[in-house]
């Protein structure tokens, strides 16, 4: 394992939530025009809940914020309520006073796939870079959609996604034949350029790819292994998702209450 991870559990999932927010919010106060990194899925809604309570309580404004997603499903447009835009509104951006033109999801429904995923990287790059970047992690260790396999140098690409990633998303759908099988994601090399990066993870069903990332030597099999490859990373996990560590390692973490 890389110490220079930094490990925080909390007792249960909304007190890492409330934690990852807190952390956001200071960021935010710090530097008003921040670059933010964000994620879906079903772990950062109570997220983006407390943030938006913030912003209605005057502690925080996203008016200077700049945000990119990690990823968007290929075939679905920014109406389709399961696309990744869609969520985005109705989770954060439309409760909050982030201008949409900052507001950045990959275009899964692009003409040309290769050069919107070119594209994407060239605005991130011309927004100085993602400050601080929001992660969750798949069962399989996915992270953003970057599947068991994954290299670690990759950038914004179409990947195809596992059926493991298809079955695990398909209770966002009618059924696991509508999930779409690829999507565009961020890749590695992109997501370990940012500044800062806090992955949050919670529940039993993660516990074993948390701490296959954390205790296991970085490798394509587990793509948030990479994380340790970087020094600027911190795992914010409850204790559902932390009972397979082994114990130094939780005894070195950081206990939130």
């Amino acid at each position: 394992m890389n110490h220079k991870i930094e490990i925080r559990i909390a007792e249960d999932p909304k007190f890492a939530a409330k934690h990852v927010a807190l952390e956001f919010a200071k960021a935010i106060r710090k530097n008003p025009s921040i670059v933010l990194g964000l994620a879906t899925g079903g772990t950062p809604v109570e997220v983006y809940r407390f943030l938006v309570d913030y912003y209605q309580k005057g502690e925080i404004s996203f008016e200077q914020c700049t945000t990119f997603n990690l990823d968007e499903y290929v075939g679905l447009g920014p109406k389709h309520e399961q696309s990744y835009r869609y969520f985005m509104q109705q989770n954060l951006f439309n409760h909050i006073d982030v201008p949409e033109e900052k507001t950045h999801v990959p275009d899964g429904i692009a003409q040309d796939l290769k050069k919107a995923c070119q594209d994407y990287e060239a605005a991130i790059k011309a927004a100085g870079g993602i400050d601080l970047q929001l992660l969750g992690i798949g069962e399989n260790g996915h992270i953003a959609f970057n599947e068991p396999g994954s290299d670690a140098r990759g950038r914004t690409e179409v990947v195809e996604l596992t059926e493991n990633t298809i079955t695990a998303n398909s209770r966002f759908f009618g059924s696991t034949d509508d999930v779409p099988r690829k999507a565009v994601s961020l890749g590695i090399g992109t997501i370990l350029e940012a500044k800062e990066i806090i992955l949050m993870a919670t529940g039993e069903s993660k516990a074993k790819a948390v701490a296959r990332a954390l205790e296991g030597e970085p490798c394509g099999d587990s793509p948030a292994s990479f994380l340790q490859t970087t020094n600027k990373v911190i795992f914010v996990l409850d204790l559902a998702a932390s009972q397979l560590l082994s114990e130094a390692t939780c005894q070195a973490a950081i206990q939130i209450s």
